[in-house]
C-alpha cells in the first residue's frame, strides 16, 4: 500500500501526502483545504462521526477507508466534481455520502448537487446512501405595500386614494441533482445502494403587497370631505419550478 501512495504522490504534484485521519465517535472534523488533491494512507470515521470535505478539495485518494455506523462524508457544494478513490473500503450500516447543493438566496441562485466520481477497488459494504440532490430555489421577494392616501380637509380639499400594492416576485428554479459515476468490483452489493439525485424544489412564491388605505378626514366636528378608496393589493408571485434530476452511472470491473 505504501508503494501505491508513493506512486500517487509522484504522478500528482498537487497532492498533499498525509498519514492517518481519524474522526472520533459523534465528532465533526474538517479536511484541510490548502491543496486540491489530498492523499491519505488511512481514513477512519467512527460511529456517528462526520468528515467535512471543503469545496477546494477536488480529489481524495485513500489507501484504507473505514466508515462506522451512520458515519458521514459531508461534501461542500462546488461547480467542480469531486473524485474519491479508495484501495480498500469497509462501510458499516447507515453510511452516507452527502453532496447536496446549496439553497439559493437573493444574492445567488441555487447550486446543484456536487458531481461525484467514486472508485472503490475493494469494498465491504453493509449499505450506502449517496445524497446529491440539487439546492432549493430562492423564494420570490415580497411585494411592497402601497402607500396610504392623503386625508382631505374638514370643509374643503379632496382625499387621495390609497396606492396599489406591488406584486410578489416569482420563486426561482431549483438546481439540478448531481451526476454520479460509481466504479466498483463485480461483487459490490448494488442492492444495498440508495441514491437521491432529485432536483431541488422551486422557491416559494413571493407574497403580494397590501393596498394602501384611502385618505379620510379626521378630527372634524361639523363638516368633513368624502374619504377616498383603498388601493388594490398586488398579485401573489408564482412558485419556482423544481430542478432536473441527476443520474448515476455504475461501472463494474
Amino acid at each position: 500500500m505504501r508503494n501505491w501512495m508513493v506512486a500517487v504522490a509522484l504522478f500528482s504534484p498537487l497532492a498533499v501526502a498525509q498519514t492517518v485521519i481519524e474522526v472520533p465517535t459523534n465528532s465533526l472534523m474538517r479536511l484541510p483545504s490548502s491543496a486540491s488533491v489530498l492523499v491519505l494512507e488511512r481514513l477512519h470515521i467512527a460511529d456517528h462521526g462526520t468528515l467535512f470535505i471543503p469545496a477546494g478539495v477536488t480529489e481524495l485518494r485513500v489507501g484504507e477507508l473505514r466508515l462506522g455506523r451512520e458515519a458521514r462524508l459531508a461534501i461542500a457544494p462546488d461547480e467542480r466534481p469531486l473524485r474519491l478513490e479508495a484501495v480498500a473500503a469497509a462501510l458499516a450500516s447507515g453510511v452516507q455520502i452527502n453532496a447536496q447543493g446549496a439553497s439559493g438566496s437573493g444574492d445567488q441562485p441555487a447550486m446543484p448537487g456536487r458531481h461525484l466520481h467514486l472508485r472503490l477497488h475493494k469494498a465491504s459494504v453493509a449499505d450506502l446512501l449517496i445524497d446529491a440532490r440539487g439546492g432549493k430555489g430562492a423564494p420570490g421577494h415580497m411585494g411592497l405595500a402601497g402607500a396610504d392616501g392623503q386625508a382631505g380637509g374638514c370643509a374643503w380639499g379632496e382625499a387621495s386614494r390609497g396606492h396599489d400594492g406591488l406584486d410578489g416576485g416569482d420563486g426561482q428554479t431549483g438546481a439540478p441533482g448531481a451526476q454520479v459515476r460509481l466504479e466498483v468490483p463485480h461483487d459490490f452489493p448494488i442492492d444495498q445502494l440508495k441514491v437521491r439525485l432529485e432536483g431541488g424544489d422551486g422557491g416559494a412564491a413571493g407574497a403580494a403587497g397590501a393596498g394602501g388605505e384611502g385618505g379620510a378626514s379626521k378630527g372634524c366636528w361639523l363638516y368633513s370631505t368624502a374619504g377616498a378608496g383603498d388601493g388594490k393589493p398586488g398579485e401573489v408571485g408564482r412558485a419556482g419550478e423544481a430542478g432536473p434530476a441527476g443520474a448515476i452511472n455504475v461501472i463494474r470491473f
